[in-house]
């Protein structure tokens, strides 16, 4: 007989909301860990797990007195995807601005640039420096390639982009199982909003791709 698989962090997020919304109460941490089991969440995980969706403002938190309180309503999951389709809807608003400031800025340049042997040589001499920053652009960058502080920090960063991402990948799983749990009759509804903020068929996990050893830097 096989081992039964432990539950992914995803599935114990949704457990433990799946208690917030059942019963819309407010929970001391104790309380949750004596809960969690319940719903197949091992006491020892409880915590961090309460901790991961109040940092994504799945869960609230507040301090009454010397004791501190979770709690989180139904609304609350869809409240922050609407945030969230209004905040996609706002930036590309603004880039649809930008873009048209961006044309007439264009446009206006292009006055007073009319060909002339002058404006050739210009270009021409412009060209060429370019030509020469981009060698010693180029030649720069082979001497960073054997930093190893360089390489560290590239690393670092990478992890942490990598983490956060999958970490919303998680978060906006997590709704959407919500969703489709407590409001099937608007499966085709749920389906057109997630299209229209980008949330696709092949949305999935980021795979890191930074795979080169430290020790390999300066070989």
């Amino acid at each position: 007989m096989s081992k039964k698989r432990g539950l992914s962090l995803e599935e114990k997020r949704e457990k433990i909301l799946q208690i917030f919304y059942e019963s819309q109460d407010f929970f001391l941490l104790k309380e949750l860990e004596k809960l969690g089991p319940r719903k197949g969440v091992i006491t020892q995980s409880v915590k961090d797990v309460v901790q991961s969706l109040v940092d994504d403002d799945l869960v609230s938190k507040d301090k009454i007195g010397t004791s501190v309180y979770f709690w989180s309503l139904p609304s609350c999951a869809g409240n922050q995807l609407r945030n969230v389709y209004q905040k996609l809807e706002s930036d590309l608003h603004s880039s649809k601005k930008r873009h048209a400031e961006l044309v007439d800025q264009c446009n206006a340049l292009k006055k007073g640039r009319e060909e002339s042997d002058e404006r050739e040589q210009a270009l021409a001499e412009l060209k060429a420096i370019e030509l020469k920053h981009n060698e010693l652009k180029e030649e720069m960058g082979q001497y960073a390639d054997n930093d190893p502080a360089a390489f560290e920090a590239m690393k670092k960063a990478t992890e942490v982009a990598h983490a956060a991402a999958n970490r919303w990948t998680d978060n906006i799983f997590t709704l959407r199982q919500w969703c489709s749990n407590n409001f099937p009759q608007a499966k085709e509804q749920l389906e057109h909003l997630y299209k229209e903020i980008g949330i696709t068929d092949d949305f999935d996990y980021l795979e890191s791709s930074l795979v080169v050893p430290l020790s390999s830097v300066g070989d």
